[in-house]
């Protein structure tokens, strides 16, 4: 069994999905591609996959991002832990979430999907719905919005100001985890 963490963007493929709310967790892997100065290279199990450590003798881990739609997303996770032998309690799935503030972060392991279609998929090709979830805030749809119509327009102007923070601490959160555990990367990253 590999000692690496498989941390998973979950998003849609194409450019027009790229800057939308539902795309967060591939925006985050990209922050994490960024600081480790590696790039997204396509693998077998239909992702783009880059390895490394966190850090010089560090934890490894293999960054992924489906190039599946969001409710297909399982496929190819399950094709990837299997491929590296990673266990579902070293997996990391990376997610917009409708019921927190944009801009908030909640850490959390196992549990519902709260209707994430993407988290479904996940858990169904798992086997097990016991893997961590770093859970992206979106907001809420304004009015009687569709949750799906909103989930899929880019970010506001106003919050476009912001991302690049709350990217930066998703990515920081990602590397709290697998480096400190999750309690103390909820203490750490629930409070903000």
């Amino acid at each position: 069994m590999s000692d690496a963490w498989l941390v998973v963007g979950l998003g849609n493929p194409g450019p027009e999905y790229a800057r939308t709310r539902h795309n967060v967790g591939q925006m985050v892997l990209d922050e994490l591609a960024s600081r480790l100065g590696g790039s997204f290279k396509v693998h077998k199990t239909r992702a783009q996959v880059l390895e490394s450590r966190l850090r010089p003798g560090g934890p490894r881990v293999v960054l992924a991002k489906p190039m599946t739609y969001m409710n297909t997303s399982g496929g190819p996770v399950a094709g990837l832990a299997k491929f590296y032998d990673i266990p579902s309690e070293r997996v990391i799935a990376v997610h917009d979430e409708i019921d927190i503030p944009f801009a908030a972060l909640k850490l959390k392991i196992g549990g519902g999907e709260g209707g994430h279609n993407g988290l479904r998929d996940m858990s169904k090709a798992l086997s097990t719905k016991d893997y961590y979830r770093v859970r992206v805030g979106v907001g809420r749809p304004p009015g009687r919005m569709d949750a799906a119509s909103y989930v899929l327009k880019p970010f506001s102007s106003t919050e476009g100001k912001e991302l690049p923070f709350l990217l930066d601490d998703a990515a920081d959160a990602v590397e709290h985890l697998v480096e400190n555990g999750l309690l103390e990367a909820q203490q750490k990253f629930h409070a903000r």
